[in-house]
């Protein structure tokens, strides 16, 4: 499912180190990770990846991989300025989920995803089969663990989210890669900017809403995942958070009577449900009779946010700093 700024330094270091092609570090004999219950060995470092998922993608692309992916998928949003050169240099497949044959076309050695149900039943392929093929398989550990993707939707957490989950994944990658130093600078630089954005706010007793796309049934964040995460750094409360579900959909008229203090938009741009954009999801609060009773949309508190930042990715920090910097230009709350 679903652009603060990468700082000059690590986007320069990203692409420089994407033009030159080598590894930091020599490839072991037997390269690997723990992954979502899984094994995952390399004989050396792919060479034809394909990110499957605009979060794979841009991580890959923040350690400098871009001249060995063939391929990504899956996009609901721009790609982030700083990568956008690196980018332009890997094929995209698709815009949404790719068949299994058009990623056998760019002869992969290796395919990431960020969630489990894009290499599960109804996915793109199994890990299984694809492992068949011979091509590593890898998923976000954001995705698996503490979360049960069983049911018919988006997941249910039985643990908070953490950005620990998102360094892990950037580390899993530096490591398959043998680009480790990569990874840690790119960690690093992560929580600096965590730091930076929450230092001396106090949300407490402001009430946030997360709203991701459809205007009919709206999927709205539960407690848990990379919303939670934005919420907790900042100390303030999901509307929501009484349910574990990842992205239940509820009724406006449950949503005007918790009436939230601030309403975070996701503004993106694919267009496969109704309301993508975050005009157009203001556009809907500010038409509709129920909705437009609402605190937030009548003091016009709205903080619109790229799908990846609501997506548990890299980009989660950017949801942190826009929310905090909002936060902090709309005063006590609550």
């Amino acid at each position: 499912m679903h652009r603060a700024r990468l700082p000059l330094l690590i986007a320069a270091t990203a692409l420089a180190l994407s033009a030159c092609g080598a590894p930091t570090t020599a490839a072991d004999p037997d390269r690997g990770v723990e992954n979502c219950g899984r094994a995952v060995r390399v004989a050396g470092p792919p060479e034809r990846a394909v990110a499957l998922n605009q979060g794979s993608a841009e991580v890959m692309l923040a350690l400098g991989l871009a001249d060995r992916m063939v391929g990504t998928a899956t996009w609901t949003d721009p790609v982030l300025p700083e990568l956008a050169e690196a980018n332009a240099k890997v094929p995209r497949l698709a815009e949404n989920k790719p068949s299994l044959e058009r990623v056998l076309e760019a002869e992969p050695d290796f395919v990431a995803a960020s969630f489990e149900s894009v290499l599960g039943t109804g996915g793109v392929a199994t890990r299984d089969r694809f492992e068949q093929l011979g091509v590593t398989t890898y998923v976000s550990p954001t995705d698996c663990g503490a979360k049960d993707n069983s049911g018919d939707g988006d997941g249910v957490r039985s643990a908070p989210l953490t950005m620990d989950d998102v360094y892990r994944e950037i580390r899993d990658l530096a490591t398959l890669f043998a680009v480790p130093d990569r990874g840690e600078r790119l960690v690093a630089d992560l929580r600096r900017r965590m730091a930076v954005a929450t230092g001396g706010l106090d949300a407490s007793g402001t009430s946030i809403l997360y709203w991701f796309a459809n205007s009919e049934s709206p999927y709205l964040a539960g407690c848990c995942g990379a919303p939670g995460v934005i919420t907790n750094a900042l100390g303030a409360r999901n509307a929501f958070d009484d349910t574990r579900e990842e992205w239940p959909q509820v009724n406006w008229e449950t949503v005007a009577e918790r009436d939230p203090d601030v309403l975070v938009l996701g503004d993106l741009t694919r267009k496969s449900q109704t309301a993508e954009s975050a005009q157009a999801k203001i556009a809907f609060l500010e038409s509709d009779p129920v909705t437009s009773r609402m605190t937030a949309v009548r003091e016009k508190r709205y903080v619109a946010l790229s799908g990846q930042a609501l997506n548990p990715t890299m980009r989660t920090v950017e949801g942190v700093e826009k929310v905090a910097e909002a936060l902090r230009r709309f005063g006590p709350l609550g």
